[in-house]
């Protein structure tokens, strides 16, 4: 006796593209191989440094050009999307009780971006002065 395996329609190539939760979804992983790159750049920034002041400078010479402005402007709105999904996310993955009552996504979620935006701003003052 033969066992039959049950027919299951092998999907298309372009299934993400039928829905937007289904694109978002793709473009929120695509924006960790972004990351990623920009983590690459970081590696190669502190290999420079460690060659010495001539090649340091002929690499922030190259992080300067127009190009990798939009690189680092593309990054930034990936970091953002990626960090932002992260943080509302944090809520379907975790769930706090206090006692019989279950902690409100709104005040799981709020103390997250207020700790993000004061390590922010000190991260922006210690660069800008």
């Amino acid at each position: 006796m033969t066992v039959r395996k049950p027919y299951y329609e092998r999907p298309s190539s372009t299934w993400w593209l039928k829905r937007w939760p289904y694109r978002f979804f793709m473009l929120r992983e695509i924006s960790s191989v972004f990351i990623a790159g920009y983590g690459v750049l970081l590696v190669v920034l502190a290999m420079q440094v460690y060659r010495g002041p001539s090649h340091l400078a002929d690499y922030v010479n190259f992080l300067d050009s127009p190009v990798m402005f939009v690189v680092h402007a593309v990054v930034l709105v990936f970091a953002l999307l990626h960090t932002i999904t992260f943080f509302n996310l944090t809520p379907k993955a975790m769930v706090v009780r206090i006692g019989e009552k279950k902690l409100s996504a709104v005040m799981m979620v709020t103390p997250i971006y207020v700790a993000w935006l004061v390590v922010s701003a000190l991260v922006a003052l210690l660069f800008l002065l």
